[in-house]
């Protein structure tokens, strides 16, 4: 690395220095709300946002449960972590083997393992389907006063609903964010990853994140999404409860593009593209969204 490193290289390398790693050579995979890097020798750093220490630590936590559960998952290295580094909390794992993109298909049969785990005695605490919403609205520069404050109004009646909300599965330890992205696929089978989300909660919420593809965006099959309620047992989209889980998972995925349009111009027109569709203006479901980063 060059001696006039960026913001993100002087933690990353002040947090290698703290957990006896050498950062030299490194590169840069994915810069984004998160950054990860590649160290050589197979050694890949996640820096957190400030403020997240609390999540960086569950992140740890659970991939080594799920690790001494057999459940094939990203392993974090065997050292002290997360680590501090100019506030930013930063984690270490292990190196996934060549893989690509996970499936509807592999998305299911990790969560059918993960959802039929034992409650572990771990601090995950119970799920948050708004969390940090407020902060992304806000920071969502790019949309007019009206949509902003459109979207703080439909936070908030959603998390009224949620208050209420309907049960039917046993709740279980969540991935929190269980779609086709957190999932590789290697030579030996599909790999959970970022358990950034991870907690306790019910099992419906996981499911939503594919049945939202079908319901929602029109990016998942009529077939793949048939094949993922036969492996899993259940369709979550015939649930009482389904309007106000896809309500909420909606509001995620809008308002994280709309909060990295205001960074990211590129991005801008698909932002208000999925805010028009959640206020009337693009028609009905399902909708053609594109995917951000």
């Amino acid at each position: 690395m060059t001696t006039s490193a960026t913001p993100t290289q002087a933690v990353l390398q002040a947090a290698c220095l703290a957990a006896g790693l050498d950062p030299t050579d490194a590169e840069p995979l994915r810069l984004a709300e998160n950054a990860i890097w590649r160290l050589p020798r197979g050694v890949v750093v996640r820096i957190a946002r400030p403020g997240q220490s609390a999540a960086a630590t569950r992140e740890v936590q659970v991939a080594r449960w799920l690790a001494a559960q057999g459940v094939p998952a990203v392993r974090a290295l065997d050292i002290r972590q997360p680590v501090a580094a100019d506030g930013h909390p930063v984690t270490f794992w292990q190196e996934l083997p060549p893989h690509e993109m996970g499936t509807v298909a592999d998305v299911v049969a990790l969560l059918k393992q993960l959802h039929a785990l034992p409650k572990p005695d771990l601090p995950l605490g119970e799920l948050d389907p708004f969390v940090r919403l407020v902060e992304r609205i806000d920071a969502a520069s790019t949309l007019s006063d009206a949509d902003r404050q459109w979207l703080h109004g439909r936070l908030q009646d959603l998390k009224g609903q949620w208050a209420s909300r309907p049960k039917r599965l046993p709740e279980c330890v969540v991935h929190g964010d269980a779609w086709v992205g957190n999932v590789a696929r290697t030579d030996a089978g599909p790999w959970l990853m970022d358990f950034e989300r991870a907690s306790f909660g019910p099992p419906e919420w996981d499911l939503v994140s594919t049945a939202v593809k079908l319901t929602t965006t029109g990016a998942v099959s009529t077939e793949e999404y048939a094949q993922f309620c036969e492996t899993y047992g259940t369709d979550v989209t015939e649930w009482e409860g389904y309007e106000l889980f896809a309500g909420a998972r909606e509001l995620r995925m809008s308002t994280y593009a709309a909060q990295h349009a205001a960074t990211h111009p590129e991005w801008r027109r698909e932002a208000q593209y999925r805010i028009d569709c959640l206020r009337g203006r693009a028609g009905v479901r399902p909708w053609r969204w594109k995917g951000i980063m």
